[in-house]
């Protein structure tokens, strides 16, 4: 009797794997695919951490309602900006932005700018090309020589990103930024405007 409940329970136990692998092979397989682009590829809570290095070049300056000449030459800066990005749905993001600019003079001293802003955007699909668009307005700190400004930055532009894999995408960004510096005298306000484009690389997560 003995022999025959320990020769069934060897049996039951050789048997077991066999009946697991026949019930797995049962289950549907998931597919887990992320180069599937929907219009719902981003939900909410996804992020997005972004860091950009290029060149910034100086636009229009004007003064007292008028063009005029500024000293940056020549007329090419560089500049490095970290992003990150919240994702409210599939379409539209808030974030927040930290860069810093550089720009020689004629005298050959520099300007320096650093930018801190909150922002946001929506964002559109195409097969693996992305292509955000965002708007930020912030605070920046601006120097030059011994004199220093600290005042309010606006900036608009967009970007063009290729998703290399589910983590990462890489593209180009443009951008128009504008510095306002105000006075206690009107007529010695300047508003600086730059044009800036970056390579840039997206984390996602």
């Amino acid at each position: 009797m003995h022999k025959a409940a320990a020769c069934l329970i060897l049996i039951l136990l050789l048997g077991m794997p066999v009946l697991l692998v026949a019930q797995d092979s049962n289950e549907p397989e998931i597919d887990i695919d992320w180069d599937i682009y929907t219009a719902d590829l981003y939900v909410r809570g996804d992020q997005t951490f972004i860091i950009s290095l290029g060149v910034v070049f100086p636009t229009i300056f004007i003064n007292n309602g008028s063009k005029i000449a500024h000293q940056i030459t020549p007329p090419v800066g560089g500049i490095g900006l970290l992003n990150y990005n919240y994702y409210l749905n599939s379409r539209f993001y808030i974030g927040a932005e930290l860069g810093g600019f550089f720009l020689p003079t004629l005298a050959k001293n520099t300007v320096f700018i650093i930018p801190l802003g909150a922002s946001a955007g929506t964002q559109f699909l195409a097969g693996r090309f992305e292509f955000p668009l965002f708007l930020t307005v912030g605070m920046a700190w601006q120097n030059y020589l011994n004199l220093g400004y600290y005042g309010l930055y606006a900036k608009a532009g967009g970007s063009a990103y290729f998703r290399a894999t589910s983590e990462w995408s890489f593209g180009l960004t443009t951008f128009w930024s504008w510095f306002p510096q105000w006075t206690d005298d009107p007529a010695k306000n300047v508003h600086g405007n730059f044009l800036g484009l970056t390579l840039s690389a997206r984390y996602h997560f």
